[in-house]
Protein backbone atom coordinates (compact mmCIF):
# COMPACT_ATOMS: atom_id res chain seq x y z
CA UNK A 1 0.00 0.00 0.00
CA UNK A 2 1.18 3.54 -0.77
CA UNK A 3 2.56 5.61 2.08
CA UNK A 4 -0.19 7.96 3.36
CA UNK A 5 1.52 11.10 2.07
CA UNK A 6 1.43 9.68 -1.46
CA UNK A 7 -2.36 9.35 -1.47
CA UNK A 8 -4.56 11.86 -3.26
CA UNK A 9 -7.24 13.60 -1.24
CA UNK A 10 -9.92 11.27 -2.60
CA UNK A 11 -7.82 8.16 -1.96
CA UNK A 12 -7.04 9.21 1.60
CA UNK A 13 -10.69 10.12 2.21
CA UNK A 14 -11.85 6.72 1.00
CA UNK A 15 -9.38 4.92 3.27
CA UNK A 16 -10.33 7.08 6.25
CA UNK A 17 -14.03 6.39 5.72
CA UNK A 18 -13.28 2.64 5.49
CA UNK A 19 -11.23 2.85 8.71
CA UNK A 20 -8.14 1.62 6.84
CA UNK A 21 -6.27 4.86 7.54
CA UNK A 22 -6.54 7.12 10.54
CA UNK A 23 -6.41 10.94 10.28
CA UNK A 24 -3.65 10.87 12.89
CA UNK A 25 -1.56 8.47 10.80
CA UNK A 26 -2.09 10.59 7.68
CA UNK A 27 -1.14 13.81 9.43
CA UNK A 28 1.97 12.36 11.05
CA UNK A 29 3.17 11.00 7.73
CA UNK A 30 2.60 14.42 6.11
CA UNK A 31 4.52 16.13 8.92
CA UNK A 32 7.38 13.69 8.43
CA UNK A 33 7.32 14.44 4.72
CA UNK A 34 7.50 18.19 5.47
CA UNK A 35 10.49 17.61 7.75
CA UNK A 36 12.25 15.61 5.05
CA UNK A 37 11.54 17.81 2.01
CA UNK A 38 10.86 21.37 3.12
CA UNK A 39 14.44 22.31 4.08
CA UNK A 40 15.32 22.31 0.36
CA UNK A 41 11.94 23.57 -0.94
CA UNK A 42 10.88 26.32 1.52
CA UNK A 43 7.14 25.79 1.08
CA UNK A 44 6.27 26.23 4.77
CA UNK A 45 6.34 29.56 6.62
CA UNK A 46 4.85 28.28 9.86
CA UNK A 47 4.07 24.77 11.09
CA UNK A 48 0.86 24.54 13.11
CA UNK A 49 1.38 20.89 13.97
CA UNK A 50 0.08 20.82 17.54
CA UNK A 51 -3.23 22.35 16.56
CA UNK A 52 -3.36 19.99 13.57
CA UNK A 53 -2.61 17.00 15.79
CA UNK A 54 -5.50 17.93 18.06
CA UNK A 55 -7.76 18.28 15.03
CA UNK A 56 -6.68 14.94 13.59
CA UNK A 57 -7.25 13.17 16.92
CA UNK A 58 -10.71 14.74 17.23
CA UNK A 59 -11.50 13.70 13.66
CA UNK A 60 -10.42 10.12 14.33
CA UNK A 61 -12.65 9.91 17.39
CA UNK A 62 -15.66 11.46 15.66
CA UNK A 63 -15.32 9.23 12.60
CA UNK A 64 -15.15 6.18 14.86
CA UNK A 65 -18.38 7.27 16.55
CA UNK A 66 -20.48 8.47 13.65
CA UNK A 67 -18.54 8.35 10.38
CA UNK A 68 -17.00 11.21 8.41
CA UNK A 69 -18.74 14.57 8.05
CA UNK A 70 -17.48 14.97 4.50
CA UNK A 71 -14.77 13.84 2.12
CA UNK A 72 -12.43 16.32 3.85
CA UNK A 73 -12.85 14.96 7.35
CA UNK A 74 -9.34 14.39 8.73
CA UNK A 75 -7.61 15.66 5.57
CA UNK A 76 -4.59 18.01 5.99
CA UNK A 77 -5.02 21.27 4.05
CA UNK A 78 -2.27 23.87 3.67
CA UNK A 79 -3.12 27.58 3.85
CA UNK A 80 -1.47 30.28 1.75
CA UNK A 81 -0.21 32.87 4.18
CA UNK A 82 -2.46 35.67 3.00
CA UNK A 83 -5.47 33.70 4.32
CA UNK A 84 -6.43 33.98 8.00
CA UNK A 85 -6.11 30.97 10.29
CA UNK A 86 -7.41 31.83 13.74
CA UNK A 87 -4.70 32.36 16.36
CA UNK A 88 -1.84 32.50 13.88
CA UNK A 89 -0.06 35.30 12.02
CA UNK A 90 -1.04 36.14 8.46
CA UNK A 91 2.32 37.51 7.39
CA UNK A 92 1.73 37.76 3.63
CA UNK A 93 5.43 36.79 3.46
CA UNK A 94 6.29 40.37 4.45
CA UNK A 95 8.01 42.45 7.11
CA UNK A 96 4.91 44.65 7.10
CA UNK A 97 2.86 41.93 8.82
CA UNK A 98 5.24 40.03 11.08
CA UNK A 99 3.35 41.18 14.19
CA UNK A 100 -0.12 40.35 12.84
CA UNK A 101 -2.28 37.64 14.38
CA UNK A 102 -5.67 36.55 13.03
CA UNK A 103 -8.58 36.69 15.48
CA UNK A 104 -10.72 34.30 13.45
CA UNK A 105 -10.65 32.02 10.46
CA UNK A 106 -11.22 33.33 6.96
CA UNK A 107 -14.66 32.22 5.81
CA UNK A 108 -13.19 29.63 3.43
CA UNK A 109 -11.06 28.19 6.25
CA UNK A 110 -14.10 28.09 8.54
CA UNK A 111 -16.00 26.14 5.88
CA UNK A 112 -13.13 23.66 5.51
CA UNK A 113 -12.89 23.35 9.30
CA UNK A 114 -16.62 22.64 9.48
CA UNK A 115 -16.08 19.92 6.87
CA UNK A 116 -13.49 18.33 9.20
CA UNK A 117 -10.23 19.45 7.57
CA UNK A 118 -7.07 19.96 9.65
CA UNK A 119 -4.45 22.64 9.00
CA UNK A 120 -0.78 21.68 9.45
CA UNK A 121 0.92 24.74 7.95
CA UNK A 122 0.82 28.30 6.66
CA UNK A 123 2.53 28.34 3.28
CA UNK A 124 4.90 30.63 1.41
CA UNK A 125 3.65 33.18 -1.09
CA UNK A 126 5.15 35.93 -3.15
CA UNK A 127 4.99 39.01 -0.94
CA UNK A 128 1.39 40.26 -0.74
CA UNK A 129 0.69 37.98 -3.73
CA UNK A 130 2.32 40.50 -6.10
CA UNK A 131 6.10 40.36 -5.51
CA UNK A 132 8.09 37.80 -7.43
CA UNK A 133 10.40 35.27 -5.80
CA UNK A 134 12.50 37.53 -3.58
CA UNK A 135 15.61 36.89 -1.52
CA UNK A 136 15.37 40.05 0.63
CA UNK A 137 12.42 39.00 2.81
CA UNK A 138 12.08 37.34 6.25
CA UNK A 139 11.31 33.99 4.57
CA UNK A 140 13.08 32.37 1.60
CA UNK A 141 11.17 31.82 -1.65
CA UNK A 142 9.65 28.41 -2.31
CA UNK A 143 11.40 26.24 -4.92
CA UNK A 144 10.08 23.93 -7.61
CA UNK A 145 10.06 20.28 -6.46
CA UNK A 146 10.68 19.06 -10.03
CA UNK A 147 13.99 20.95 -9.88
CA UNK A 148 14.72 23.15 -6.85
CA UNK A 149 16.87 25.47 -8.96
CA UNK A 150 13.70 26.50 -10.80
CA UNK A 151 10.77 28.81 -10.12
CA UNK A 152 7.59 27.08 -8.83
CA UNK A 153 5.21 29.75 -10.15
CA UNK A 154 3.36 32.23 -8.02
CA UNK A 155 2.05 33.85 -6.17
CA UNK A 156 0.64 30.72 -4.43
CA UNK A 157 4.13 29.27 -4.59
CA UNK A 158 4.22 27.42 -1.27
CA UNK A 159 0.81 25.90 -1.91
CA UNK A 160 1.91 24.50 -5.25
CA UNK A 161 5.21 23.20 -3.89
CA UNK A 162 3.68 21.60 -0.79
CA UNK A 163 1.05 19.67 -2.78
CA UNK A 164 3.40 18.64 -5.60
CA UNK A 165 6.05 17.48 -3.13
CA UNK A 166 3.46 15.32 -1.34
CA UNK A 167 3.72 17.29 1.92
CA UNK A 168 -0.10 17.44 2.06
CA UNK A 169 -2.90 16.37 -0.27
CA UNK A 170 -4.21 19.89 -1.03
CA UNK A 171 -3.76 23.56 -0.25
CA UNK A 172 -5.55 26.88 -0.62
CA UNK A 173 -4.22 29.55 -2.95
CA UNK A 174 -5.44 32.85 -4.33
CA UNK A 175 -5.62 34.00 -7.94
CA UNK A 176 -5.69 37.64 -9.13
CA UNK A 177 -3.85 37.29 -12.43
CA UNK A 178 -3.30 33.53 -12.41
CA UNK A 179 -1.75 32.87 -9.00
CA UNK A 180 -3.38 29.47 -8.38
CA UNK A 181 -2.98 28.33 -11.96
CA UNK A 182 0.65 29.48 -12.34
CA UNK A 183 2.12 27.23 -9.62
CA UNK A 184 -0.19 24.44 -10.78
CA UNK A 185 1.27 24.83 -14.28
CA UNK A 186 4.89 24.83 -13.10
CA UNK A 187 4.44 22.09 -10.47
CA UNK A 188 2.34 19.61 -12.46
CA UNK A 189 -0.91 20.06 -10.52
CA UNK A 190 -4.56 20.90 -10.99
CA UNK A 191 -5.18 24.58 -10.20
CA UNK A 192 -8.78 25.80 -10.12
CA UNK A 193 -9.90 29.42 -10.23
CA UNK A 194 -13.65 29.34 -9.53
CA UNK A 195 -16.17 31.86 -10.84
CA UNK A 196 -15.67 35.29 -9.28
CA UNK A 197 -17.70 35.40 -6.07
CA UNK A 198 -18.36 31.66 -5.77
CA UNK A 199 -15.84 31.32 -2.91
CA UNK A 200 -15.77 33.93 -0.15
CA UNK A 201 -12.76 36.26 0.11
CA UNK A 202 -13.62 37.38 3.67
CA UNK A 203 -10.49 37.05 5.80
CA UNK A 204 -8.17 36.95 2.78
CA UNK A 205 -5.71 39.85 2.50
CA UNK A 206 -6.70 41.60 -0.74
CA UNK A 207 -4.53 42.30 -3.73
CA UNK A 208 -7.18 43.66 -6.11
CA UNK A 209 -10.78 43.58 -4.91
CA UNK A 210 -12.47 42.99 -8.27
CA UNK A 211 -9.94 40.42 -9.55
CA UNK A 212 -9.19 38.28 -6.46
CA UNK A 213 -10.33 34.66 -6.28
CA UNK A 214 -9.64 31.83 -3.82
CA UNK A 215 -9.03 28.37 -5.27
CA UNK A 216 -7.56 24.95 -4.46
CA UNK A 217 -4.38 23.31 -5.67
CA UNK A 218 -4.68 19.54 -5.88
CA UNK A 219 -3.13 16.50 -7.53
CA UNK A 220 -6.30 15.43 -9.36
CA UNK A 221 -9.45 16.99 -10.78
CA UNK A 222 -11.59 14.89 -8.45
CA UNK A 223 -9.73 16.39 -5.50
CA UNK A 224 -10.46 19.91 -6.82
CA UNK A 225 -14.16 19.08 -6.99
CA UNK A 226 -14.15 17.78 -3.42
CA UNK A 227 -12.38 20.91 -2.21
CA UNK A 228 -14.77 23.21 -4.05
CA UNK A 229 -17.76 21.41 -2.55
CA UNK A 230 -16.60 22.50 0.90
CA UNK A 231 -15.12 25.88 -0.06
CA UNK A 232 -18.38 27.04 -1.62
CA UNK A 233 -20.45 26.08 1.41
CA UNK A 234 -21.95 22.94 -0.11
CA UNK A 235 -24.15 24.85 -2.56
CA UNK A 236 -23.86 22.01 -5.09
CA UNK A 237 -21.93 18.81 -5.81
CA UNK A 238 -19.24 19.83 -8.28
CA UNK A 239 -18.13 16.22 -8.68
CA UNK A 240 -21.49 15.09 -10.04
CA UNK A 241 -20.42 14.93 -13.71
CA UNK A 242 -16.99 13.41 -13.21
CA UNK A 243 -16.58 10.28 -15.29
CA UNK A 244 -18.89 11.45 -18.08
CA UNK A 245 -15.89 12.25 -20.23
CA UNK A 246 -15.49 14.60 -23.17
CA UNK A 247 -17.87 13.06 -25.68
CA UNK A 248 -20.04 15.67 -27.35
CA UNK A 249 -18.49 18.69 -25.64
CA UNK A 250 -17.80 21.62 -27.97
CA UNK A 251 -14.36 23.03 -27.17
CA UNK A 252 -13.06 26.23 -28.74
CA UNK A 253 -9.27 26.21 -29.05
CA UNK A 254 -7.94 29.76 -28.68
CA UNK A 255 -4.79 29.12 -30.68
CA UNK A 256 -3.94 32.73 -31.38
CA UNK A 257 -3.12 33.33 -27.71
CA UNK A 258 -0.01 31.11 -27.94
CA UNK A 259 0.63 31.14 -31.69
CA UNK A 260 0.39 34.84 -32.57
CA UNK A 261 -0.33 37.05 -29.56
CA UNK A 262 2.46 35.63 -27.39
CA UNK A 263 4.30 32.82 -29.17
CA UNK A 264 4.85 29.94 -26.77
CA UNK A 265 7.87 27.74 -26.23
CA UNK A 266 7.85 25.04 -28.92
CA UNK A 267 7.40 22.19 -26.43
CA UNK A 268 4.48 23.96 -24.76
CA UNK A 269 2.81 24.59 -28.12
CA UNK A 270 3.30 20.95 -29.11
CA UNK A 271 1.79 19.79 -25.81
CA UNK A 272 -1.31 21.91 -26.44
CA UNK A 273 -1.75 20.46 -29.94
CA UNK A 274 -1.29 16.93 -28.58
CA UNK A 275 -3.87 17.62 -25.87
CA UNK A 276 -6.40 18.95 -28.36
CA UNK A 277 -6.02 15.83 -30.51
CA UNK A 278 -6.47 13.62 -27.45
CA UNK A 279 -9.63 15.48 -26.47
CA UNK A 280 -10.91 15.05 -30.01
CA UNK A 281 -10.14 11.33 -29.87
CA UNK A 282 -12.15 11.19 -26.64
CA UNK A 283 -15.21 12.59 -28.45
CA UNK A 284 -14.91 16.35 -28.01
CA UNK A 285 -15.66 18.58 -30.98
CA UNK A 286 -12.65 20.89 -31.33
CA UNK A 287 -12.87 24.12 -33.31
CA UNK A 288 -10.59 27.14 -33.56
CA UNK A 289 -12.09 30.26 -32.00
CA UNK A 290 -10.93 33.85 -31.71
CA UNK A 291 -11.11 36.19 -28.73
CA UNK A 292 -9.71 39.71 -28.44
CA UNK A 293 -5.89 39.80 -28.39
CA UNK A 294 -4.19 38.62 -25.23
CA UNK A 295 -2.54 42.03 -24.89
CA UNK A 296 -5.93 43.68 -24.34
CA UNK A 297 -6.80 41.39 -21.43
CA UNK A 298 -3.33 41.91 -19.94
CA UNK A 299 -3.55 45.73 -20.16
CA UNK A 300 -6.96 45.81 -18.46
CA UNK A 301 -5.81 43.44 -15.72
CA UNK A 302 -2.64 45.43 -15.11
CA UNK A 303 -4.40 48.80 -14.83
CA UNK A 304 -7.13 47.54 -12.52
CA UNK A 305 -4.81 45.40 -10.40
CA UNK A 306 -2.24 48.18 -9.86
CA UNK A 307 -4.94 50.74 -9.07
CA UNK A 308 -6.76 48.54 -6.58
CA UNK A 309 -3.51 47.33 -4.99
CA UNK A 310 -2.44 50.96 -4.50
CA UNK A 311 -5.57 51.54 -2.42
CA UNK A 312 -4.63 48.61 -0.16
CA UNK A 313 -0.97 49.58 0.19
CA UNK A 314 -1.12 53.39 0.00
CA UNK A 315 -0.26 54.06 3.64
CA UNK A 316 2.67 51.63 3.80
CA UNK A 317 4.04 52.84 0.46
CA UNK A 318 4.12 56.35 1.90
CA UNK A 319 5.33 55.62 5.43
CA UNK A 320 7.57 52.52 5.26
CA UNK A 321 8.32 51.54 1.66
CA UNK A 322 11.64 50.00 2.73
CA UNK A 323 9.76 47.20 4.50
CA UNK A 324 8.83 45.71 1.11
CA UNK A 325 11.11 43.56 -1.02
CA UNK A 326 12.50 45.54 -3.93
CA UNK A 327 10.45 43.64 -6.52
CA UNK A 328 7.23 44.15 -4.54
CA UNK A 329 7.85 47.87 -4.20
CA UNK A 330 8.54 48.19 -7.94
CA UNK A 331 5.26 46.45 -8.75
CA UNK A 332 3.12 48.41 -6.28
CA UNK A 333 4.39 51.97 -6.76
CA UNK A 334 3.04 52.54 -10.30
CA UNK A 335 -0.50 52.13 -8.99
CA UNK A 336 -0.18 55.45 -7.12
CA UNK A 337 0.29 57.29 -10.42
CA UNK A 338 -2.39 55.76 -12.69
CA UNK A 339 -4.78 58.54 -13.82
CA UNK A 340 -8.47 58.05 -13.12
CA UNK A 341 -9.17 58.31 -16.83
CA UNK A 342 -6.96 55.23 -17.47
CA UNK A 343 -8.86 53.26 -14.84
CA UNK A 344 -12.18 54.26 -16.42
CA UNK A 345 -10.93 53.19 -19.85
CA UNK A 346 -9.92 49.84 -18.34
CA UNK A 347 -13.35 49.43 -16.74
CA UNK A 348 -15.04 50.13 -20.07
CA UNK A 349 -12.71 47.75 -21.92
CA UNK A 350 -13.34 45.10 -19.28
CA UNK A 351 -17.07 45.18 -20.08
CA UNK A 352 -16.26 44.71 -23.77
CA UNK A 353 -13.91 41.78 -23.05
CA UNK A 354 -16.48 40.06 -20.83
CA UNK A 355 -19.03 40.38 -23.62
CA UNK A 356 -16.60 38.88 -26.13
CA UNK A 357 -16.02 35.80 -23.97
CA UNK A 358 -19.74 35.46 -23.28
CA UNK A 359 -20.37 35.54 -27.03
CA UNK A 360 -17.81 32.78 -27.53
CA UNK A 361 -19.71 30.62 -25.04
CA UNK A 362 -22.76 30.91 -27.29
CA UNK A 363 -20.80 28.87 -29.83
CA UNK A 364 -18.83 26.45 -27.63
CA UNK A 365 -19.17 24.81 -24.22
CA UNK A 366 -15.56 25.39 -23.13
CA UNK A 367 -12.40 27.18 -24.16
CA UNK A 368 -8.98 25.53 -24.43
CA UNK A 369 -5.95 27.81 -24.10
CA UNK A 370 -2.37 27.87 -22.95
CA UNK A 371 -1.70 28.55 -19.29
CA UNK A 372 2.03 29.36 -19.13
CA UNK A 373 3.87 29.98 -22.38
CA UNK A 374 7.12 28.52 -21.03
CA UNK A 375 8.32 25.84 -18.61
CA UNK A 376 9.65 27.15 -15.31
CA UNK A 377 12.86 29.19 -15.51
CA UNK A 378 15.64 29.26 -12.94
CA UNK A 379 14.55 30.98 -9.74
CA UNK A 380 17.86 32.87 -9.38
CA UNK A 381 17.71 34.33 -12.91
CA UNK A 382 15.96 37.63 -12.21
CA UNK A 383 15.83 38.61 -15.88
CA UNK A 384 14.25 35.30 -16.89
CA UNK A 385 11.69 35.51 -14.08
CA UNK A 386 10.70 39.06 -15.10
CA UNK A 387 10.53 38.07 -18.77
CA UNK A 388 8.54 34.84 -18.41
CA UNK A 389 6.21 35.78 -15.52
CA UNK A 390 3.76 37.74 -17.74
CA UNK A 391 4.01 35.22 -20.58
CA UNK A 392 0.73 33.48 -19.82
CA UNK A 393 -2.94 33.27 -20.82
CA UNK A 394 -4.49 33.05 -17.34
CA UNK A 395 -5.22 36.76 -16.90
CA UNK A 396 -8.22 36.86 -19.30
CA UNK A 397 -10.36 34.87 -16.88
CA UNK A 398 -9.53 37.10 -13.93
CA UNK A 399 -10.70 40.04 -16.03
CA UNK A 400 -13.93 38.27 -17.04
CA UNK A 401 -14.49 36.27 -13.83
CA UNK A 402 -15.17 32.98 -15.65
CA UNK A 403 -13.98 29.75 -14.03
CA UNK A 404 -10.74 28.26 -15.34
CA UNK A 405 -8.63 25.23 -14.50
CA UNK A 406 -5.04 24.31 -15.32
CA UNK A 407 -4.04 20.67 -15.80
CA UNK A 408 -0.68 19.04 -16.49
CA UNK A 409 -0.10 18.39 -20.20
CA UNK A 410 3.32 16.77 -20.28
CA UNK A 411 6.97 17.21 -19.38
CA UNK A 412 9.56 19.31 -21.17
CA UNK A 413 12.83 17.86 -22.39
CA UNK A 414 14.30 19.36 -19.22
CA UNK A 415 11.89 17.37 -17.03
CA UNK A 416 9.65 20.31 -16.06
CA UNK A 417 5.83 20.28 -16.24
CA UNK A 418 3.88 21.57 -19.25
CA UNK A 419 0.26 22.60 -18.93
CA UNK A 420 -3.06 23.51 -20.52
CA UNK A 421 -6.02 25.60 -19.41
CA UNK A 422 -9.78 25.11 -19.79
CA UNK A 423 -12.42 27.76 -19.12
CA UNK A 424 -16.22 27.60 -19.05
CA UNK A 425 -19.25 29.86 -18.52
CA UNK A 426 -19.77 31.43 -15.11
CA UNK A 427 -20.97 29.04 -12.38
CA UNK A 428 -20.46 25.98 -14.61
CA UNK A 429 -17.68 24.43 -12.54
CA UNK A 430 -19.25 20.97 -12.76
CA UNK A 431 -18.95 21.13 -16.55
CA UNK A 432 -15.41 22.52 -16.35
CA UNK A 433 -14.27 19.77 -14.00
CA UNK A 434 -15.99 17.09 -16.08
CA UNK A 435 -13.96 18.18 -19.12
CA UNK A 436 -10.71 18.48 -17.18
CA UNK A 437 -11.19 15.04 -15.62
CA UNK A 438 -12.00 13.57 -19.03
CA UNK A 439 -8.67 14.81 -20.36
CA UNK A 440 -6.81 13.84 -17.18
CA UNK A 441 -8.12 10.27 -17.33
CA UNK A 442 -7.14 9.84 -21.00
CA UNK A 443 -3.71 11.46 -20.62
CA UNK A 444 -0.69 9.75 -19.03
CA UNK A 445 0.21 12.54 -16.59
CA UNK A 446 -2.03 12.22 -13.52
CA UNK A 447 0.27 9.93 -11.57
CA UNK A 448 3.55 11.61 -12.49
CA UNK A 449 5.32 13.11 -9.48
CA UNK A 450 8.45 15.17 -8.93
CA UNK A 451 11.65 13.09 -8.68
CA UNK A 452 11.97 13.53 -4.92
CA UNK A 453 12.85 10.80 -2.45
CA UNK A 454 9.60 8.90 -1.80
Amino acid sequence: MSAPHQLSLAEASTQIAARKLSPVELLEDCLARIAAQDPKLNAVIRLTEEEARAGAQAAEEEIARSGPRSALHGIPVGIKDIIDLAGHPTTCHSRQRLDHRADQDATVVALLRAAGAVFPAKLATHEFAIGGPAFDLPFPPARNPWNPAHHPGGSSSGSGVAVAARMMPTALGTDTGGSVRHPASHCGLVGLKPTYGLVSREGVFPLAFSLDHVGPLTRTVQDSALMLNAMSGGREDFSRDLGRGLKGLRIGFVRHFHEADMPADAEMAEALETASKLMEAEGAVISTIRLPPLSEFAAVNRTILQSEAAVVHEEWLKTRPSFYAGVTRRRLLPGLFIPAVDLMHAARDRTRLIAAVETAFNEVDLLLTASSMDPACRIDDEEAVERTYPRQARTPFNVTGHPAVTVMAGLSSGGLPLSLQLASPSFSEALLLRAAEGYERAAPWKDRAPPLDV
